[in-house]
């Protein structure tokens, strides 16, 4: 199902080419997910050597048992090579040099949080707290990056495009917008990365989907951070090789917060926060399930007894799901046709 998955998405790179007549998605695409793939396969032992071997948290399904000592901060691997191949894309361009930034600033914060969990054998690293202030630390610096660049929002910054033709301007606001939507994404893509496959193989979908999306807007759509996204599509179908069940290799904090934050840039340059918030639909149904339940649980909860109701059988979603009686491949493959029918969905309906 991966290699059907890696199919799809190169098949529609190429006929996207095809239109395009050159190669902006497709050669990125295949490049990143071969050397990724390589340099995963050469990591793996190497990290099971230094005894990076993931922390399952105990309030997790039981059947996660079993997946403690996987090798985890598969990120470091593979973010770099999406990375750097996205910025052999356009190496003129400087926005790729931000985007770039960002993404291996969050990488370094989940690199942190991995390693703090390693360390003490307990799978919680940096506080909440001091996790989120780092998030928005390099949040705020990239959006003052980009506001001097004015490539903030697109040609007109401050203007939100939206289906239809329609423009939702919302001028300084953009600012404390585009910190919230690298906090919430970051975070969201964080969450989902609960099953074997499961955000690798969402990822390479909505990377694939964004790319899509910038190349068939026409003179609105934006070929460099088209092949930003091919080529981060790639490294994580490169990794997925690796990932998928029964997992060799976990990406950790280190690739998940890394993963948000590189959608978050890309859809904030390119004025494509609508096709984001809809393509990653499944990353933002992962991040409601925990918030409802939290606020369902504490809104019933019983002053005596300290227990109230539970929308979910367990949050974030796949575990919901997982519990119901659908088996660990079975969740993450309809996740994965979830993320397909969303991208659709949103190549349907462009900005």
């Amino acid at each position: 199902m991966a290699l059907l998955l890696g199919g799809i998405l190169l098949l529609a790179c190429l006929l996207s080419d095809w239109h395009s007549r050159s190669l902006q998605l497709s050669a990125p695409l295949l490049l990143a997910a071969l050397v990724s793939g390589g340099v995963t396969a050469w990591g793996v032992p190497r990290l099971q050597r230094l005894k990076l071997g993931q922390v399952i948290r105990e309030d997790g399904p039981q059947g996660h048992r079993s997946k403690a000592g996987t090798p985890t901060m598969g990120g470091l691997l593979v973010v770099p090579v999406g990375v750097l191949v996205g910025g052999l894309i356009a190496p003129g361009d400087p926005r790729l040099v931000a985007v770039a930034a960002v993404t291996l600033a969050f990488m370094a914060i989940g690199a942190i949080d991995d390693w703090r969990s390693l360390t003490r054998q307990t799978n919680k690293g940096l506080s909440a707290r001091a996790k989120l202030l780092l998030q928005a630390l390099a949040a705020t610096l990239f959006l003052i990056w980009a506001g001097l660049g004015q490539w903030l929002g697109g040609a007109d910054a401050g203007d939100i495009a939206l289906p239809l033709g329609w423009v939702l301007p919302i001028g300084l606001l953009i600012w404390p917008l585009g910190l919230f939507v690298f906090m919430a994404e970051s975070n969201a893509t964080n969450l989902t990365d609960g099953l074997d496959g499961l955000a690798a193989g969402c990822g390479a979908v909505v990377f694939t989907g964004m790319g899509l999306q910038l190349m068939l807007r026409g003179h609105g759509g934006d070929a460099s951070l088209a092949g930003f996204c091919a080529a981060m599509a790639g490294c994580w179908l490169g990794f997925l090789a690796h990932n998928r069940h029964p997992a060799r290799l976990f990406m950790g904090d280190t690739g998940s917060l890394a993963m948000g934050a590189a959608l978050s840039a890309v859809a904030l340059l390119a004025n494509s926060l609508w096709p984001l918030l809809l393509m990653g639909g499944v990353f933002l149904a992962e991040s409601l399930s925990v918030i409802l339940q939290v606020w369902v649980f504490k809104a019933t909860k019983d002053p005596a007894t300290g227990q109230g109701r539970r929308l979910f059988k367990m949050a974030p979603l796949h575990h919901h799901f997982e519990l119901g009686g659908l088996g660990e491949q079975t969740v993450v493959i309809r996740f994965w046709i979830a993320s397909l029918l969303l991208v659709g969905l949103g190549l349907v309906l462009l900005p």
